[in-house]
């Protein structure tokens, strides 16, 4: 099949991309670079089935052109993706995030229907003067829009609480992305991945928070915790997000749901930081730059996923950890 695959350069992007090469099929990644980097697909660049577009989901002119081929699936990944970030420059993450999401759906119900198609009492009737070809979107949303979870875990009926404009702009993309499944039955997915870590994440400080605590402790630096350091992460590793996005766009039995993907186990970021650490830097807690946008407990109820395209994680904690700190000890990339 052909895929176009939105933020393709990301984190979880590139492994995502490394799937579905490995599948067979063929790949365009659209990518401004803003938090992807070119560096995380190097590794494509001469694979025949790969091709790399910079350029921008908000720019009309460059989803004209990359739309001019016809997708199968459009796994729709691109997005600004940082909490703190959203709370000091809330525009810029609606942009992206909601109107970035509207311009890919439009795209891809264009390519279904035709610019003319239009909807009468017996259903869509297709535009039968241009060229239309069915085509799947799968938008990546995030745990971070859930409401407090409790011990039974957060499963996708789970109420909804944004606590900052990033929790915000995503939800109101999933209500346009499920919009255009009842609305034009253009086939889509929402799917809400709980925190993501492993190789290629960011060390920085744009990065996740096992990323930077490997890298600190492989340094000797200390490692900072905000706050009290109780609150919970389900982490899930990136091999096994990349399997549940790309599983995801394969199977019908999600079209117009919302899905979870966790492992059904959370941990306090201080029991992090000691797994992480192994006692070899000191951790400090620090006050917490946006303490409003912090969600103390999130735990992942993946039952939906399981049962609906027999998805379910095959790493633990403690693996993900072990190949994450041997790609950061190995890689030229990070410091």
């Amino acid at each position: 099949m052909n895929m176009l695959v939105t933020g393709g350069a990301g984190f979880i992007g590139r492994w995502v991309v490394k799937r579905l090469l490995e599948d067979g099929h063929k790949i365009v990644v659209l990518d401004n670079l803003s938090n992807g980097r070119i560096e995380n697909i190097q590794e494509f660049q001469e694979n025949k089935n790969f091709k790399f577009i910079k350029g921008d989901i908000k720019d009309q002119g460059t989803l004209n052109e990359v739309f001019k081929e016809k997708f199968d699936i459009v796994y729709h990944l691109a997005a600004s993706i940082n909490v703190q970030d959203s709370i000091d420059d809330p525009r810029t993450t609606f942009f992206n995030d909601a109107v970035g999401t509207f311009n890919i759906l439009e795209k891809a119900k264009i390519q279904m229907f035709g610019k003319n198609g239009r909807m009468d009492g017996a259903g869509w009737i297709l535009d039968s003067g241009e060229d239309t070809y069915p085509c799947k979107v799968v938008f990546m949303s995030t745990c971070m829009v859930y409401d407090l979870a409790g011990e039974a875990g957060i499963d996708e009926n789970h109420s909804v609480n944004p606590v900052s404009p990033y929790g915000g702009s995503k939800i109101a993309a999933e209500n346009m992305v499920l919009s255009y499944y009842n609305a034009y039955k253009l086939p889509t997915v929402v799917i809400r991945p709980f925190n993501t870590y492993g190789p290629f994440q960011k060390t920085g400080g744009e990065g996740g928070v096992v990323a930077i605590f490997i890298n600190n402790s492989i340094h000797g630096r200390d490692i900072n915790i905000y706050g009290s350091g109780e609150q919970t992460r389900d982490l899930l590793y990136v091999k096994d997000c990349a399997r549940f996005i790309v599983m995801s766009g394969y199977s019908d039995k999600v079209n117009g749901e919302v899905v979870n993907a966790g492992t059904g186990r959370d941990v306090t970021i201080n029991e992090l930081a000691e797994i992480i650490t192994k006692s070899r830097v000191k951790v400090n807690h620090v006050k917490h730059i946006h303490p409003q946008s912090e969600i103390m407990k999130l735990k992942c109820n993946y039952d939906k996923a399981k049962i609906f395209i027999n998805w379910e994680p095959e790493y633990t904690l403690e693996q993900g950890i072990e190949e994450t700190e041997q790609w950061i000890r190995g890689t030229k990339l990070l410091k």
